[in-house]
């Protein structure tokens, strides 16, 4: 009952945020971009917020748990860096298309429809899996704490996210992702100090060792399978991350030019420290002797066995923020993606429309028997690797040309090769998969621009 209680306040109040503090948008432009008037201190929280899916909440926990210092690494450094890294990318798209409103428009505009589409493709197939191992990560936890049906769930917390974003856009978003991390952030503050007056330092400095004291050294025996496993292909989804997604595209185009810089740099901060936190909950748990039944839901089973009962309802109420909150980036994303199929349409009701088939598709794929969190991020991690290369190539103002064709042998060369990798458990056969799909589209793009200019 508490739970369901919960969901009920949790959407009330980002109800009531979204109406009392955004206005109706007047056009589908400011529905998308929101007058590309957003501030420096909202951005960050938004983007922070925004980065904040379901792999930082408990892949950053889970790894850290199994595999130690090791693990929680090869998460944790290419998540951050990955944000500030795209800073300088995202100055330049509002230096060349300061009336922009995707990427794919911007890729389009240069190197014609071909580009045009399969940066479509791309950046829609990462938002509705993205919006579907959110709804996941949250049902799952969400049917031990309520009792209720995790297909249900999935439904539930679909709904509550298209509540809010469905009034004002991209400013509802960024608005309620603000109050989502504040709340983040106050439970990360509160549980990770409380773990550590509970089980004492000692329990955290004994799990960086991870399982048999093998994992506290990164470049170790150990530390070197775990980056050929996961984290190589976790750090070219990582890197490649904001690149291949419309959310932070969007933000560019929607924050005051001048302040881009900073607030990415700032979310970037913000943003370690939740996957930061949630590690240090895997850690204690690992250096305690907490057994767990689930890996994956290591800090919610760490926080229930720990804490008084009370505690699990504003843990759940962090991750179900945490969620939802890149939920709902996702509709906005791929609302704004509207703009490049029906480019002279004025009617919201389009990118409504998109946002509902977001979801539909994200609950399916939520319900898919046997997904897995990790598995689903590391493949739709290489996917958004498939653009990367002549998205910076093409921001660095390099000759390039056969974009598509590009992206096209980036993922059918690397999204198979990770598939089988991942299935028949082969770390080398994942690592050359996420490889070939971050290289092989910048390859092509680079020889057909040689052979234009021979030309």
């Amino acid at each position: 009952m508490g739970g369901i209680i919960m969901l009920a306040a949790y959407a009330v109040v980002m109800i009531l945020v979204t109406v009392f503090v955004t206005r109706k948008p007047k056009n589908t432009l400011e529905f998308h971009i929101a007058n590309r008037d957003m501030g420096t201190v909202q951005s960050a929280l938004s983007i922070a917020a925004t980065w904040i899916w379901a792999p930082a909440l408990f892949s950053s926990a889970e790894r850290a748990y199994i595999q130690g210092l090791a693990g929680l690494f090869w998460f944790l450094a290419p998540n951050i860096f990955c944000l500030i890294l795209f800073i300088p990318f995202a100055k330049k798209i509002r230096e060349y298309m300061p009336q922009g409103v995707t990427l794919s428009g911007f890729m389009g505009e240069r190197y014609g429809i071909g580009a045009k589409r399969v940066y479509l493709f791309q950046l829609s197939a990462l938002s509705i899996l993205s919006t579907g191992v959110n709804l996941l990560a949250g049902a799952s936890v969400l049917t031990i704490i309520t009792g209720l049906p995790f297909p249900l769930l999935t439904i539930i917390l679909a709904a509550i996210a298209y509540s809010y974003s469905r009034f004002s856009g991209i400013k509802a978003s960024v608005i309620t992702d603000a109050v989502q991390m504040v709340l983040i952030l106050a439970a990360c503050f509160l549980f990770v100090p409380w773990a550590l007056r509970r089980n004492g330092i000692e329990s955290l400095i004994a799990g960086l060792a991870g399982p048999g004291n093998e994992y506290g050294n990164i470049f170790s025996g150990k530390g070197l399978d775990v980056f050929l496993s996961f984290g190589l292909p976790a750090a070219t989804g990582l890197i490649a991350g904001p690149f291949g997604d419309q959310n932070f595209w969007q933000r560019a185009f929607s924050i005051r030019q001048e302040r881009i810089g900073r607030a990415f740099f700032l979310g970037a901060l913000a943003f370690g420290i939740v996957p930061l936190s949630m590690g240090f909950l895997g850690f204690i748990a690992r250096g305690s002797g907490f057994m767990v039944q689930n890996t994956g839901m290591v800090n919610l089973e760490l926080v229930a066995g720990l804490f008084p009962a009370w505690a699990t309802l504003p843990f759940v109420f962090m991750l179900v923020s945490g969620l939802l909150s890149t939920v709902d980036s996702n509709l906005c994303a791929m609302a704004s993606l509207t703009t490049d199929i029906f480019p002279d349409s004025g009617n919201i009701a389009v990118p409504r429309g998109a946002m509902l088939l977001n979801l539909a598709l994200g609950i399916l794929i939520a319900n898919i028997p046997g997904m897995t969190i990790t598995s689903l991020f590391l493949f739709y991690g290489t996917l958004r690797a498939s653009t990367f290369a002549p998205t910076v190539m093409a921001l660095r103002g390099r000759r390039i040309k056969w974009v598509a064709a590009g992206v096209m042998v980036s993922l059918a060369a690397g999204l198979p090769l990770f598939a089988w990798g991942t299935f028949a458990s082969l770390p080398l056969a994942k690592a050359a998969g996420s490889l070939a799909a971050l290289l092989a589209s910048g390859l092509v793009s680079v020889i057909g621009g040689h052979r234009e200019k021979r030309a």
